[in-house]
């Protein structure tokens, strides 16, 4: 039998990530071999891959990434089963590595077939199920371009958001992370309100002349009333219009304009559950 020494399975472990006896294991069965060793790590993830294919993967971590100019910013949820996995440091940093390649693909398909270290991203997250027991998938992926990206990680990984500004200001970085902080806590369903979908204005319509029948209001007063209750839905709901969660005396546009000419353009979010 081939001598596997303590180097060899530190290597491999640097390498996989995977636990020291089973990369002894490997190596074992691998004859000292490397990279067939890696193959038989690799595997044995797709073996765990397949049995818990069914598993709910809630837990989590959400990493929002902008890259060196402010220009595109990126939030990818690195998906787990359980929240001990998902606040393991190495599990942690495996999603920040994956939102640094983020960075320069557009899509989920292309995240996932982009290089990591020789091997796919897909083939990165099969091998670190076998390591990890667990199912690891990328449940969230969102990219946001402008002329000043910000972003906001919510303590513990949970949320994370992205904030487009129309221009790069003084102090873009400090206004855009306030807002971004703004979409994380508050949960907008859009921007403003040409932004929300006409079937959720119609339903938002309809949901306040039912009220309104239901207390006796007159039918002919219904259209005027219902457009005022539209107006409050809409600033609880849309991002620019929501009360400042630092003054809520002002509104989130309102906040900008202490900025200069810059207005908010768009908005990403990606919460885990």
């Amino acid at each position: 039998m081939t001598k596997i020494t303590a180097s060899q399975v530190n290597e491999l472990r640097k390498a996989t990530g995977a636990g020291m006896m089973d990369c002894k294991n490997a190596l074992v069965e691998a004859e000292g071999n490397f990279d067939k060793a890696i193959e038989i790590l690799r595997k044995k993830g797709q073996k765990v891959a397949a049995k818990r294919a069914d598993r709910d993967s809630s837990e989590g971590a959400v990493i929002a990434q902008v890259n060196d100019d402010n220009t595109t910013g990126v939030i990818v949820s690195l998906n787990c089963e359980t929240d001990f996995v998902a606040k393991n440091d190495s599990f942690v940093n495996l999603a920040k590595e994956l939102a640094k390649i983020a960075l320069d693909h557009n899509s989920l398909d292309a995240l996932l077939t982009a290089n990591f270290n020789g091997i796919s991203v897909s083939e990165k997250l099969t091998e670190q199920t076998g390591v990890i027991g667990e199912k690891i998938e990328i449940g969230g992926f969102k990219t946001l371009k402008a002329p000043f990206v910000g972003s906001y990680i919510h303590a513990g990984n949970k949320i994370a958001t992205l904030v487009g500004l129309s221009a790069d200001v003084n102090d873009a970085a400090v206004a855009a992370k306030d807002v971004a902080m703004q979409a994380a806590a508050m949960n907008p369903i859009a921007l403003n309100e040409g932004a929300v979908d006409a079937s959720v204005v119609e339903k938002e319509i309809e949901i306040a002349k039912e009220q309104l029948r239901a207390e006796g209001k007159p039918e002919a007063m219904l259209d005027n009333i219902a457009k005022g209750k539209l107006k409050r839905f809409f600033k609880d709901n849309t991002l620019v219009n929501q009360a400042f969660i630092k003054d809520s005396k002002i509104s989130v546009a309102d906040y900008l304009k202490s900025y200069g000419d810059v207005e908010v353009i768009g908005f990403e979010r990606v919460a885990l559950g």
